[in-house]
């Protein structure tokens, strides 16, 4: 049986910690949140000083990373993400757990940056959903007398920590089924209003173009019944305009109205950083809540760039920037891509989206700027007004 003391003294303190802790992650519906709160939850229960969770990519990396007891400075400072090897590989790949006495005595250890914090003793699980390894989590530096030559954690630590592994699989598959399940809900929601906007517009369209037929022919023999088929013509005209406005209203995305702009460009960042290769970033600083027209003209300018660095621009790294820019705000999507001429994509009659991205800032009083070279990525920024 497992008996767990928490640092206020006591079995009864450790297991009410430890249920807090299952708790809270069962709660939260965003991967980034539950790996969050998988970390933090870890570091508290096992007083660690240092924690973190890897999510693997296929590509020798990690997708997310996450870590708990390190600044904001320090992460920045340590550099790019860790690689698959040494102790992290093994307990990725053989799905073992690692409880060393000090890690950098270990022979699979590989060093770490200049800037990394010392670490000694070691404490490593995989986390599994039957035979898929969804990551690993790991602490380091307990906070505890060490024994001579000895680990600080111990064996009620290492199942303790099984037990939090355990669960944390069961959140993060959840969470991860809930952002697929909104993703093909928002996708299907799309596909039936361009249905509805196919029919509605092109039935619109079609009487159109026969009442233009109609006064064409009547203007030289008929002109009073000709004036009547342009008044026609200007009518139905007007019914068109209005099913595109309609529907453009429909089409904002829900998550917008639900999360906000800086939940849903978040998530829609960790969605395509987990769907490609490609390293992709997103951070936001004092950004206020903005009028809907602003929100939706900055959402979907950020995606058109993604879409652009990511599918043409063979970019490794995208970074998306969201801060407050007076009462407005001000976003920047940053590529390493192979970059383009801007005068010669408007020569040549590519527009890579350009045109639509500044009808978009225009459209609600901002302005969009584009700096690019070939071989030098692109920078693409646009300002909006506040409300």
């Amino acid at each position: 049986m497992l008996m767990t003391k928490g640092r206020g003294g006591g079995t009864g303190a450790g297991l009410s910690r430890v249920s807090g802790a299952l708790l809270a992650m069962s709660r939260h519906l965003e991967v980034r949140d539950v790996l969050k709160t998988i970390v933090v939850s870890a570091r508290e229960l096992l007083d660690a000083e240092y924690a973190a969770l890897g999510v693997p990519d296929d590509h020798g990396g990690f997708a997310q990373f996450v870590v708990d007891g390190v600044s904001e400075e320090q992460w920045k400072a340590i550099g790019p993400l860790p690689r698959q090897h040494g102790i992290l590989a093994a307990m990725l790949k053989d799905a073992t757990p690692q409880r060393l006495a000090d890690v950098r005595l270990d022979p699979r250890f590989g060093g770490w940056p200049s800037a990394h914090p010392d670490m000694s003793d070691f404490l490593g699980l995989p986390i599994a959903d039957g035979d898929e390894v969804l990551g690993a989590v790991f602490l380091a530096n307990k906070r505890c007398p060490k024994p001579q030559g000895g680990c600080g954690f111990t064996a009620e630590d290492e199942e303790l920590l099984a037990i939090l592994a355990q669960h944390a699989a069961i959140a993060l598959t959840n969470a991860r089924l809930y952002e697929r399940s909104r993703e093909l809900t928002i996708a299907g929601e799309r596909a039936r209003l361009a249905h509805e906007l196919h029919d509605a517009v092109s039935q619109k369209l079609f009487s159109l173009r026969l009442t233009a037929q109609a006064a064409t022919a009547l203007v030289d023999r008929d002109p009073a019944r000709a004036k009547d088929e342009l008044q026609q013509i200007a009518l139905l005209a007007a019914e068109a305009a209005d099913e595109l406005r309609s529907a453009v209203v429909e089409l904002r995305p829900a998550a917008l109205d639900e999360d906000g702009l800086v939940a849903t460009l978040r998530t829609q960042v960790q969605v395509l950083d987990r769907a490609h290769s490609a390293r992709v970033t997103f951070a936001s600083h004092g950004v206020r809540a903005l009028p809907a027209a602003q929100e939706e003209a900055l959402l979907r300018v950020a995606q058109e760039a993604l879409h652009n660095a990511l599918r043409h621009a063979g970019a490794r790294q995208v970074d998306v920037t969201l801060t407050r820019h007076g009462q407005g705000a001000r976003l920047r999507v940053v590529d390493d891509g192979r970059g383009f001429d801007p005068s010669a994509v408007r020569r040549a009659g590519r527009h890579l989206g350009l045109v639509s991205m500044r009808d978009r800032a225009g459209g609600v009083g901002g302005g969009l700027t584009v700096e690019s070279a070939p071989g030098k990525g692109t920078a693409i920024e646009m300002e909006v007004p506040g409300g």
